[in-house]
């Protein structure tokens, strides 16, 4: 600086602190205009994926990920559509083994009818903090999350159960809104639920006491349905076949438990009721649990 200049500065600091400080803010409206303008370019590329995905199938693009591993090849017919998710019969691959499966979309959380979650997530612990914080302050990926880990937590049973030998579905692929599994039924109808089957009081008396056996085994392996009526058993080739595991819940950490434990097992009773059969539902599920709590199963 010369010294023409020095006198200059000294004479006028303020000039040049004015001009110094109408700089540097001037650079942070030119910062914030550039985060303005990426949040813009973010929420139109948003927007963009939604209207682009508002024109696809979305059954189609839930089940995408398994006709691109090579598990099912077509989409048959609809199944059952529920307050929890839509089933639909597919035709499988030759490479799984099987001539038909069931892929199972979930509804979005904000679309299902499913009431009292919160009576069903007593006892599920999330490992992960980040994601136990969403799901409680409820934002957006936290109600994804707490999404998957519906589905997740199906799918889970589901394995467990069928190594366990019950009378279910055997699991064979998940993605994050859906469940690729055995299918019961053939290519012109599904099993019909026990409800909708009429059944000789002989079959309804094995039927009867196949599910209480069911009912026992899932117990003996730490998990209570907590749905269970005559529309999730289906009767197929003279057998029941339980579905929809979402909700279930393990016995050792829900304080829930043993009033599910009850009412799965009086629906049951009350499905065979038709048939004759009267069973103490209350008293039966007493029985289990006392067995249950003493390790007696």
């Amino acid at each position: 600086m010369s010294e023409k200049e020095e006198v200059l500065y000294a004479e006028c600091p303020s000039i040049f602190y004015d001009l110094e400080h109408i700089h540097f803010t001037n650079t942070d409206k030119e910062h914030t205009f550039s985060m303005s303008k990426r949040k813009q370019l973010r929420a139109m590329d948003e927007l963009e994926e939604q209207e682009i995905l508002a024109q696809q199938d979305p059954v189609q693009v839930a089940l995408d990920y398994f006709f691109a591993e090579g598990m099912i090849t077509e989409i048959l017919y609809p199944v059952k559509r529920g307050k929890e998710a839509t089933v639909y019969c597919c035709q499988a691959h030759p490479s799984t083994g099987a001539e038909l499966l069931a892929a199972k979309i979930y509804r979005p959380r904000n679309h299902r009818s499913f009431k009292n979650d919160a009576v069903y997530q007593e006892g599920r612990v999330i490992t992960n903090g980040q994601i136990r914080r969403a799901v409680q302050k409820k934002s957006r990926f936290g109600r994804q999350m707490q999404f998957e880990m519906w589905v997740n937590h199906e799918f889970d049973v589901l394995t467990a159960l069928s190594r366990a030998g019950a009378d279910i579905p055997q699991p064979i692929a998940r993605t994050q809104s859906a469940i690729l599994m055995e299918y019961f039924g053939d290519r012109e109808k599904a099993a019909p639920s026990l409800g909708g089957s009429e059944l000789s009081r002989e079959q309804a008396r094995a039927v009867f006491d196949s599910l209480l056996n069911n009912i026992e085994l899932w117990l003996a392996h730490n998990y209570v349905h907590g749905d269970l009526s005559a529309y999730n058993i289906l009767y197929w080739q003279g057998q029941a076949k339980i579905i929809d595991f979402p909700q279930a819940v393990d016995p050792r950490f829900n304080s829930n438990a043993l009033s599910l434990l009850t009412r799965d097992i009086e629906n049951v009773c009350h499905s065979v009721e038709r048939y004759g059969l009267i069973y103490d539902g209350k008293r039966i599920a007493e029985q289990l649990w006392h067995k249950f709590r003493n390790a007696q199963l």
